[in-house]
């Protein structure tokens, strides 16, 4: 009898770790993952080191209080993130007229259109009606770009590309949630041994939130607030809910859409994009993985969220090292980290054979990079799929009929 209390109370001490170690994974798995992707994308639009290193800090403290508060209150695993695929879609968006103002500025609107669909049923079901297959087609067109990334990389940078392209492919054999930050780390180092990023060149200083003041105009809300606001919604926050009704948490959408839009509205002061209810590493938090017993996962999240708060301590040094480092290189790593999503996208996509033409003229207008009277080629792939599905449907041409048949 004696000797099995020692064992009772080691499976009890394990039980209380789990959902702990598991948040830790995941808010270790989702910031290796896409931190450089985040930076290389405000960098894209046209921040400086200091601002890309506010945004990267900023969002940093808004995912971890929101996981640590939203957990707590709900007593569900709930797990927020910051848009990967939004980020992937700002790496391809360039600079708008007016800078990054303009960015935070359409940061903002996108912030304004989240809290719309948490507050305003209608328009909630307007978002929700677009067709699955048209937004994945659209994820995935913007997803394309970046991931032709690593093989430009080795045309260009061969010696550096070729290492970190190798160990992720190896990690994915043996470690492949590890995948990802493998190649991070692999980059950091071929770079140092490159003499490309010197110690010197990475300020060790602690982060600072450096406020940016949005400015709004018509070209950054067609370009960049719309398409976030879709990708956003479409790749992450209704992903999210499904993936914890699948775990059996029915989790109120509206108020998080609201939760997550102010603030969203709140960071892009500070220069960083939108938050959202995680997808992908929900699925850490909220499975088994986390913790037998559904009513005890909750803790994951909150986990999680602390590690947020920690990795926010080394945005400074993060945003200089992306800065020292070879752009296409970081792409590289950007577009690793994002072929799973691609695939998955296209799957989604192509998989209805009734929307697969749309799917595929809205997948190829999102990946052309065209402009057109100033409007991106994400927004225009959007409008063309939509219409030629809506072509389809109003168009269905009678059965023939056979000869002997009456009439």
């Amino acid at each position: 009898m004696h000797s099995q209390l020692p064992a009772k109370a080691k499976a009890s001490r394990a039980g209380q770790l789990q959902p702990i170690v598991a948040g830790i994974l995941a808010a270790a798995v989702g910031y290796a993952s896409t931190f450089a992707l985040l930076l290389a994308a405000y960098a894209a639009s046209g921040a400086s080191p200091s601002e890309a290193g506010s945004g990267l800090f900023a969002i940093c403290l808004a995912v971890g209080l929101l996981n640590i508060v939203i957990s707590w209150r709900l007593k569900m695993p709930l797990s927020i993130a910051w848009s990967t695929p939004g980020a992937a879609f700002l790496l391809t968006v360039g600079e708008p007229a007016g800078g990054y103002p303009a960015v935070a500025g359409a940061f903002l609107m996108t912030a304004g259109l989240i809290v719309l669909a948490g507050l305003w049923a209608p328009f909630a079901r307007a978002v929700a009606a677009i067709p699955g297959a048209i937004a994945n087609a659209m994820l995935a067109g913007i997803l394309l770009t970046l991931c032709l990334a690593p093989l430009k990389a080795v045309a260009e940078l061969p010696l550096l590309a070729l290492p970190i392209i190798i160990s992720w492919a190896v990690a994915l054999r043996f470690a492949r949630r590890y995948a990802v930050p493998i190649a991070v780390a692999v980059t950091a180092i071929t770079l140092a041994l490159a003499a490309n990023v010197t110690p010197g060149s990475v300020q060790l200083a602690w982060p600072s939130l450096v406020p940016v003041m949005p400015a709004f105009t018509l070209d950054a809300f067609i370009r960049i607030s719309l398409p976030l606001f879709i990708v956003t919604m479409a790749s992450q926050n209704l992903p999210g809910l499904a993936v914890m009704k699948a775990n059996g948490y029915d989790v109120p959408a509206a108020p998080q859409f609201v939760a997550t839009g102010l603030a969203s509205a709140a960071l892009a002061f500070f220069g960083a994009h939108t938050v959202n209810l995680a997808a992908i590493t929900a699925a850490i938090c909220a499975g088994p993985e986390a913790h037998p017993d559904p009513a005890e996962r909750w803790v994951a999240p909150v986990a999680a969220g602390w590690t947020y708060l920690a990795f926010g301590l080394i945005a400074g040094p993060a945003a200089s090292f992306i800065a020292a480092s070879p752009p296409l290189l970081i792409e590289a790593v950007a577009g690793l980290a994002l072929l799973s999503s691609l695939g998955s996208s296209l799957a989604a996509a192509l998989a209805d054979e009734e929307q697969r033409l749309p799917a595929i003229l809205t997948f190829v207008t999102a990946a052309s990079g065209i402009t057109i009277v100033g409007v991106g080629a994400a927004f225009w792939g959007l409008v063309a799929g939509i219409a030629l599905l809506l072509l389809q449907r109003s168009y269905r041409p009678r059965p023939v009929l056979d000869a002997g048949s009456p009439q």
